[in-house]
């Protein structure tokens, strides 16, 4: 079951399997495991001590996995964090970036974004972007790869992937990780990097 749905997507994305970043939140390591085997190698998890309790087996057999943290990162989980996974896609303050250095100033990292500007969700205000990009580069020489966003769910997607997708265009960002199992169809429209998707996939 799980691969049928691996490989409707991978006919959706044109066979680009590095368009597919399996969101494996909540799934045991065996379920991961299945995807694995059938050749899938990008993954993202939201939460640091779940990763590590799952991972760490997972990346010996499969050195070639990549892992995203594409869930809030605490400052005090940043260290463990740097061990684990290869990208964080979740970059949005001073004190995270600060972090981040001081631990593994080379560490591939996505800022985001909180397009919407919605006080109860994470990111960086489109108007603050330019300042903070400046910060993480010139203050904490981090290697910014690209953005990510997650639009609010009673407006329209689409609103929020042309915003990310000019700012990254503006700023000559090269990645851009949006859209998620309710609106990756309108992403890919919108030239995202990478889609991430779970429910689509596990159920």
């Amino acid at each position: 079951m799980l691969e049928e749905n691996l490989k409707q997507i991978y006919a959706e994305l044109g066979y680009n399997k590095d368009k597919l970043l399996v969101a494996s939140k909540n799934r045991t390591a065996e379920q991961i495991e299945i995807l694995l085997k059938y050749g899938h190698r990008l993954f993202g998890e939201n939460r640091v001590q779940e990763a590590t309790e799952k991972w760490p087996k997972l990346k010996a057999k499969y050195p070639d996995t990549k892992l995203h943290l594409i869930g809030a990162l605490q400052t005090n989980k940043v260290k463990l964090a740097t061990t684990i996974f290869d990208v964080i896609e979740t970059l949005d303050r001073e004190k995270l970036a600060k972090t981040i250095k001081k631990y593994k100033n080379d560490m591939s990292c996505y800022i985001q974004i909180n397009t919407g500007e919605e006080p109860q969700k994470a990111g960086v205000k489109p108007l603050e972007f330019a300042d903070f990009l400046d910060f993480c580069i010139d203050e904490c020489s981090l290697n910014i790869e690209g953005l990510m966003c997650i639009p609010p769910v009673d407006e329209p997607a689409s609103l929020h992937f042309a915003l990310l997708a000019d700012m990254a265009k503006k700023y000559n960002i090269k990645k851009l990780s949006m859209g998620m199992s309710g609106d990756y169809k309108i992403a890919l429209k919108f030239g995202t990097s990478h889609i991430r998707l779970g429910t689509s996939i596990f159920n």
